[in-house]
């Protein structure tokens, strides 16, 4: 009988950037910007909404929920790769492995479907104006978040835990910036099929439902909008749409690059993880969270005169 040698693994190590010194202190400050960027950004949006009574909407409410998962969603990774970047400390716990991975997966699936929610929100309130307040009360779009949290974590701990059960014989180098599910099941030397096809299912339950629901929403939307006798009213439902279909191209063109294909890098045989991809990662974990405040502050008047007026009563209150 065949035996193989197994090892324990109990910390892995996370490659980043370790074969460009260079680049590291470079990534370092544009990091670190943004980061500061996403937690301030991010944070004014959710204080405007709690406070301003115009942002006491559902919309508003989707959108407090967004900011602060992105907060949270950053925060599991982008702390952590600062601190590699400076002490070369890249070794992270099993336990620590897990945990990144769980909350980042966790909050990318919660993302996913807080998205379609607010497309549904969108659809209701342009296409059926009068029923809006019935159909979308607080019970309502308080359940459809609650319910968008739970499923995302439900989702997480089924993936996490298929992952790191599996055994790991030595091999403990991550070519990633964090935990990243994929690179970690490249390092595992035993089947992989039953994790591969929850996340196949689970691709498409929080990444094709979502944005069938967002497809559909936005075509019954923008029938009723070109139907509008009213040039005013035309370009305001326009408005309030466009800054949620800005986040939601970026983030689903980013995330569909990173999880549609599971195998992929497998299947090109090499244990390097392509620059392109470490870029793109990059760019969905820092770039779109920290655009999000933004694109909804520069597209939404609402939320502009909302800012305005929590910055305008600083002043007054000393």
């Amino acid at each position: 009988m065949e035996r193989i040698n197994k090892t324990l693994v109990t910390e892995f190590l996370l490659l980043g950037l370790s074969g460009y010194p260079r680049l590291e202190i470079i990534f370092f400050i544009l990091i670190l910007v943004m980061y500061l960027v996403i937690l301030f950004g991010n944070s004014v949006l959710i204080i405007a909404t709690i406070f301003d009574s115009h942002l006491h909407s559902p919309m508003y409410f989707f959108l407090s929920n967004l900011s602060f998962l992105d907060i949270c969603y950053t925060t599991t990774s982008i702390p952590s790769t600062l601190v590699s970047f400076l002490s070369k400390k890249r070794n992270i716990s099993f336990t620590g492995c897990a945990i990144q991975m769980f909350l980042g997966f966790a909050m990318g699936s919660t993302e996913c479907l807080l998205l379609g929610m607010m497309a549904f929100d969108r659809y209701v309130a342009i296409c059926n104006p009068l029923r809006y307040p019935i159909i979308m009360n607080k019970i309502v779009y308080m359940l459809m978040a609650s319910v968008s949290w739970l499923s995302g974590g439900i989702n997480s701990v089924v993936q996490t835990v298929l992952a790191m059960q599996l055994p790991f014989c030595g091999n403990n180098v991550i070519n990633h910036f964090t935990c990243e599910i994929l690179a970690v099941l490249k390092l595992a030397c035993a089947d992989i099929s039953l994790s591969v096809i929850t996340m196949v299912v689970s691709n498409m339950v929080f990444l094709v439902l979502p944005l069938l629901v967002i497809f559909f929403s936005y075509l019954f939307i923008l029938y009723t909008i070109l139907r509008m006798n009213s040039a005013k009213g035309r370009h305001k439902a326009f408005s309030t749409c466009s800054a949620h279909l800005t986040v939601v191209i970026i983030f689903y063109g980013t995330i569909f690059f990173m999880y549609a294909k599971p195998k992929s890098q497998d299947l090109l045989g090499a244990d390097k993880l392509q620059a392109t991809d470490k870029l793109i990662s990059m760019f969905y974990g820092v770039v779109t969270p920290m655009l999000n405040p933004i694109i909804y502050s520069l597209r939404n008047k609402d939320v502009k005169a909302a800012l305005r007026n929590l910055l305008s009563q600083k002043p007054s209150s000393q």
